[in-house]
């Protein structure tokens, strides 16, 4: 299910800069690759009104082949996404992505 999907169709790839992928692995442990699977396996998308002053940003909620729940900041460049921050979801995301998907949460935090 996506809450409102930039044009899929259209998509060809990423596009990665340098210091967004080392910030995001530094401060987050967030791999390249974790953030390409949360866009394959189905992502609630959204627009980022509030940091789309310069260029259209959207967020995106979703898991990684290893069910870790990711929050993803990103942009479209042409064809590609490039994503400008990727972390964990906290706790209000995490509850609002389960409500969102219509599954039970894990157990255990």
């Amino acid at each position: 299910m996506r809450i409102d999907d930039p044009d899929k169709d259209k998509i060809e790839g990423f596009e990665w800069d340098k210091g967004n992928s080392e910030k995001n692995w530094v401060k987050h442990k967030v791999s390249a690759a974790e953030c390409e699977q949360v866009f394959l396996n189905e992502p609630l998308i959204m627009p980022n009104l509030a940091h789309s002053q310069m260029e259209e940003r959207f967020v995106a909620r979703g898991h990684t082949d290893n069910d870790r729940l990711l929050f993803i900041s990103f942009t479209l460049r042409g064809r590609f996404v490039r994503v400008v921050s990727a972390r964990d979801m906290n706790r209000k995301e995490r509850a609002w992505y389960y409500g969102q998907i219509k599954k039970d949460p894990p157990l255990q935090d």
